[in-house]
């Protein structure tokens, strides 16, 4: 796919790892709908950042908690920029529960956001694209899936769940639409912490670093341009998976 002109939709792209997918997708030329929930100043931020180079920027406000929202950040890109071709489902939340104490609204509330909110967005999308256009979903997701967080439950299992939607949804869409997902490893330290912990994580992984946000976004502009990929789960984990 060629990404000039070419119009995205990116779920939490204010900051952080979504920032990051935002100014890569400027960069090479696409016009953005930059979803976010309530971080208004950093949304604006990272759009004046976007646009200075070269991408067009649509802000969009939206809870993915309530799924009567969700069909309309499609909506409104398309009645912004034209039909979406590039959905990106980067939003999620991590919250801390084991299986013994999650509690059925903890439980519920993460599967609303890192899943739920996923497939009703791709249905949207793949709805809204015309019969002629060829569009691509790339979903984020964690390597630990294959190897479970010991406190955070709700989010591994929901994040599992996404591996196996994007495969799923590449049989089902296919041939139109592509679907792909990135598995991330250590790549940014949680909010609050700083190089002390990512220095931490690095000494624990093959590589010896973490892997910041220039390599995700490097991930995300080849499975967008390789159109013969599909059903694709890329690990950047710094080979943290070779470890037992």
């Amino acid at each position: 796919m060629e990404l000039k002109g070419k119009t995205a939709i990116v779920t939490g792209g204010s900051q952080r790892i979504g920032r990051a997918l935002v100014l890569a997708l400027a960069s090479a030329g696409c016009n953005i709908t930059l979803h976010y929930n309530s971080s208004v100043a950093s949304a604006q931020r990272t759009a004046a950042e976007a646009e200075a180079l070269g991408g067009r920027i649509f802000l969009h406000s939206a809870n993915l908690a309530d799924p009567s929202e969700l069909a309309g950040i499609v909506t409104a890109t398309n009645q912004e920029f034209g039909p979406a071709q590039i959905l990106i489902n980067s939003a999620a939340i991590f919250p801390k529960d084991t299986l013994r104490d999650v509690t059925l609204d903890q439980w519920s509330e993460t599967f609303r956001v890192n899943l739920r909110a996923p497939m009703l967005l791709t249905q949207a999308f793949a709805r809204s694209l015309p019969d002629d256009m060829p569009g691509a979903v790339i979903n984020l997701t964690d390597w630990r899936t294959a190897r479970p967080y010991a406190d955070h439950f709700s989010y591994s299992v929901a994040k599992g769940a996404i591996d196996a939607f994007t495969g799923a949804a590449a049989i089902s869409l296919a041939p139109q639409i592509r679907v792909n997902a990135i598995a991330l490893g250590a790549m940014l330290p949680p909010p609050g912490q700083g190089e002390e912990y990512l220095q931490a994580l690095a000494s624990n992984l093959p590589l010896q670093r973490v892997g910041g946000v220039d390599v995700i976004a490097q991930a995300l502009l080849y499975l967008l341009g390789n159109d013969f990929v599909t059903g694709e789960i890329v690990r950047l984990d710094g080979g943290a998976h070779l470890q037992y």
